[in-house]
């Protein structure tokens, strides 16, 4: 099986999907990811292309991550204040950031999965607060239903649930 790669050079690199799709990338946008800027830290021949596995990253995922790593590079993303002042991304970051993360929900956790294994905290930080802006002031209910979560719980396990948890409840 192949893997994805980052092949670096001094000048640019490429980096290739888990499904062996090579993406072309600068140094500069590579180095975003904490994981990759250490492996490019431990090889010090950089007049030679490296190659970097990242066998966790689709293709499709790893196209959107270095479309966000250019952005973020040209325009750095806001800091999204904590808690969000709004469930419409719009009015907590830029309008590319919002319509970026404006994806099918399989995409947006595939997106938080990466970010999390590349480790690029700004794109991480940006898909969890999307996550979250989907679920702020609705129910358990809606919530359920945004995610197609199953209710495992029986109506009698449900109510002590709530009743241990009152404190976490918005007066």
């Amino acid at each position: 099986m192949t893997h994805p790669l980052f092949l670096v050079s001094c000048l640019n690199f490429q980096q290739i999907s888990k499904e062996g799709d090579t993406f072309p990338v600068e140094v500069d946008v590579a180095r975003m990811s904490e994981l990759v800027k250490g492996m490019l830290e431990e090889d010090e021949d950089e007049d030679d292309t490296t190659e970097i596995p990242l066998p966790n990253v689709k293709a499709q995922v790893l196209k959107k991550v270095i479309e966000f790593c250019k952005h973020h590079k040209s325009e750095p993303m806001t800091d999204i204040e904590k808690p969000l002042k709004s469930a419409n991304m719009a009015e907590v970051v830029q309008k590319w950031y919002a319509d970026f993360v404006n994806v099918e929900q399989v995409l947006l956790f595939e997106l938080i999965l990466a970010a999390n294994y590349m480790d690029i905290k700004p794109l991480l930080d940006l898909t969890c607060a999307t996550v979250a802006s989907m679920i702020k002031g609705k129910t358990p209910e809606e919530i359920r239903k945004t995610f197609n979560i199953a209710n495992d719980f029986s109506p009698e396990e449900e109510a002590q649930v709530r009743e241990e948890n009152k404190w976490c409840e918005e007066p």
